[in-house]
């Protein structure tokens, strides 16, 4: 019977991170609810002198999640629900500012890799809804905006149509990707290998260019270094790992004129409970190259426990 009861009570986890440049601490608590149906999170930050702020509550599942600012008094709702297999119906809604978003998602079933996704903000004003329609090889988005026009101290509002799309296609053992966004024009190169990797990238009106050279030098080793052309300015990276749960990462950027060094203990990428210890640790080194003197020690601690 003490087993069944001790089943039936949900497993508890509290994770905590330290950063101290910020000299903050960060706490959430979770648990899993209804046989891990929805979760019920608990997060707040404090400082050294141990004054709690930002405490928020939140109510997760898939189709409907609660987000509960205590400080502002405030709750926002997010609501998810398919209709069939072919659409799928998103929404938020902020309590106090009576605003929000609605979106719907539609998979063409008898064409696949192809999706038209519409969007519009609530109240909607009047206006099309934002529109964005992806196929394998990138997506187009159509979206109405609102431009102000003065004339003779008279504010004139225009509706104008802004396109924006990325288009990618396979091009000489590489990918190729054209994008095309607030009239600005990206053509990036990417060609990878086993051993190097080569991305050039060309930006119109700006006619700006640049590039990325990374090396493999060893299984364990990797040097990754970039510049751009229009303005001199470049940087370069080593890295080297021990295993999957030590990496040790030194550069410089000539554009701030910081060289750096950090050392991770745990994966970079990945959460605390697949780090040694369920803890992940990370110490970086900056040092101004015009201030040496003002060199700074940093580290960040993030540690979860499951209760």
């Amino acid at each position: 019977m003490e087993e069944k009861k001790k089943r039936l009570i949900p497993g508890v986890r509290v994770t905590s991170e330290f950063d101290s440049d910020s000299n903050i601490f960060f706490h959430r608590i979770s648990c899993k609810l209804l046989d891990s149906v929805a979760k019920l999170k608990f997060s707040f930050h404090n400082n050294t002198n141990g004054e709690i702020s930002d405490p928020e509550v939140r109510f997760v599942s898939k189709h409907l999640s609660l987000h509960y600012d205590l400080e502002e008094n405030n709750v926002l709702l997010n609501t998810l629900f398919n209709v069939g297999p072919s659409f799928q119906f998103t929404s938020t809604h902020d309590l106090n500012s009576q605003q929000g978003h609605i979106s719907l998602l539609s998979n063409l079933s008898h064409l696949p890799g192809y999706s038209l996704h519409l969007s519009t903000p609530l109240p909607s004003p009047l206006r099309f809804p934002k529109a964005t329609f992806t196929f394998p090889i990138g997506e187009v988005c159509l979206q109405e905006e609102e431009e102000v026009e003065v004339v003779k101290d008279d504010h004139i509002n225009n509706n104008l149509f802004s396109l924006n799309g990325i288009v990618k296609a396979q091009f000489l053992n590489g990918l190729c990707t054209a994008q095309y966004q607030d009239q600005d024009f990206k053509l990036r190169y990417s060609y990878k290998d086993d051993e190097m990797s080569f991305i050039p990238t060309f930006s119109l009106p700006s006619n700006a260019l640049s590039f990325a050279f990374k090396r493999r030098l060893t299984p364990s080793d990797k040097f990754s270094y970039w510049y751009n052309c229009d303005s001199n300015y470049w940087s370069a990276v080593y890295k080297r790992t021990y295993g999957k749960d030590f990496k040790f990462k030194a550069g410089y950027d000539s554009e701030v004129r910081l060289g750096w060094a950090s050392l991770w203990v745990g994966d970079e990428g990945g959460k605390a409970n697949t780090a040694p210890m369920k803890m992940k640790v990370q110490f970086m080194l900056q040092v101004p190259q015009d201030d040496i003197k003002s060199s700074a020690l940093m580290f960040r601690v993030k540690k979860r426990w499951d209760i």
